[in-house]
């Protein structure tokens, strides 16, 4: 096909795992106990291997059937041209029309080609994506659910480790929120700040009275407190609500973000290269935020080492990132790389060495975590119990 001179992708490899947590996370959207992601393996025809990752989102399935159907769209292509790629998917492969899944599946594909062009050149991805605007970059610490003393407990060991940046899930149960709340400040020294999730459960006067109840003017942001549509609803809780204001939900596609950012509809946008599609969408469009004079956090589903390695080189290129970008890192009980992350044991993720992402995947552990999804299936990020006794009290 290619001369040597012109390397194109031989072939692809996808790879379902599962990996636990250290303990399961709840807030009021979720209830899992770990993640279950895709890796992507690319081999170029010369040999050189490229690693990716791509969110599963509700259904692993439906990421690993829309990853096998855009295999012909990059096998013999150039890993040069990722983006030329995805058009190509978006327009005649008909994935415009299932952007969310297109989108969680071809950026596994994305870091994947990168990783293999910086292997190629023996360069690392963040100096392909234009180069270093910082050295490092910092991430939170996620707290779970707890009683007082838990609470105190892991704030004591966050603070310990460097972590400066707290993160609490909410809207479920503002009573008990509130008691956690005050848990975490009267356990927290000066100088950390706490950030609140509410994932869209609240709706806008619901909202404001909640913020208030929860001390807003002492959080530092609290993210998706309603949902996102109309747009108007984020634009008044933020014009009210007496804190600054994070967009997640809503964020579905490149255009959705977008849309999101140039309404101003937020003050931080908090998403990822498998919200908008590749990694050179996220950096264009955390740009676009940056002329708005606005902030980006970089989010997570929950994700394995490669995912984190391959945003962190997008953030070292960006000017307007936040303080505690978000990682599970911390609460993963195990990884598939060979060198534990930086953002397992602290909040600084410095400049990586190495070509490409960065990261070896360490074989054997992928075997084991690819067994693990044929025993056992995807993670889901429900209790089937929990539903079935819902459906009981309600009479079903």
């Amino acid at each position: 096909m290619a001369a040597n001179s012109n390397p194109y992708v031989s072939r692809l490899e996808f790879f379902p795992l599962s990996i636990h947590y250290t303990h399961t996370e709840r807030s009021s959207q979720v209830d899992r106990a770990g993640v279950s992601d895709i890796i992507v393996k690319a081999t170029s025809s010369e040999g050189v291997v490229g690693w990716g990752e791509s969110c599963s989102g509700a259904n692993l399935a439906s990421v690993l059937e829309a990853l096998k159907a855009m295999e012909p769209f990059v096998i013999g292509s150039s890993p040069w041209e990722s983006e030329r790629i995805r058009a190509d998917l978006w327009h005649k492969g008909l994935w415009g029309f299932r952007k969310g899944t297109a989108s969680f599946a071809y950026a596994g594909i994305d870091m994947a080609l990168w990783d293999i062009c910086g292997k190629t050149v023996n360069q690392p991805l963040y100096r392909l994506l234009g180069g270093l605007l910082r050295g490092h970059a910092s991430y939170f610490y996620y707290l779970a659910w707890g009683d007082a003393e838990d609470l105190a407990n892991q704030c004591a060991q966050g603070w310990g480790k460097g972590y400066r940046v707290f993160y609490l899930k909410v809207g479920k149960d503002i009573a008990a929120e509130r008691q956690m709340v005050d848990q975490v400040r009267a356990s927290l020294p000066d100088g950390a700040a706490l950030r609140i999730d509410a994932n869209a459960s609240w709706r806008v006067a619901e909202a404001i009275r909640n913020l208030s109840l929860l001390g807003a003017p002492n959080i530092d942001f609290v993210e998706q407190p309603v949902p996102p549509d109309p747009i108007d609803n984020m634009k008044e809780v933020r014009a009210r609500g007496g804190v600054a204001i994070c967009a997640n939900e809503g964020l579905y596609s490149a255009e959705d973000t977008y849309r999101q950012i140039t309404n101003r509809t937020a003050d931080i946008y908090c998403f990822s290269p498998y919200w908008v599609g590749s990694l050179l969408e996220f950096q264009r469009l955390s740009r676009v935020a940056a002329f708005e004079g606005l902030q980006v956090c970089k989010h997570t589903h929950g994700e394995f080492g490669i995912a984190a390695a391959a945003s962190h080189h997008v953030l070292l290129t960006l000017p307007n990132i936040v303080e505690g970008n978000q990682q599970t890192a911390q609460v993963m009980s195990d990884d598939i790389l060979t060198t534990r992350l930086p953002i397992a044991d602290g909040p600084i993720w410095g400049t990586p060495e190495g070509a490409g992402l960065g990261v070896d995947v360490d074989e054997d552990k992928l075997a084991r975590y690819y067994e693990e999804y044929l025993r056992h299936g995807q993670i889901l990020p429900y209790k089937e119990d929990v539903l079935r006794q819902r459906d009981l009290t309600m009479g079903k």
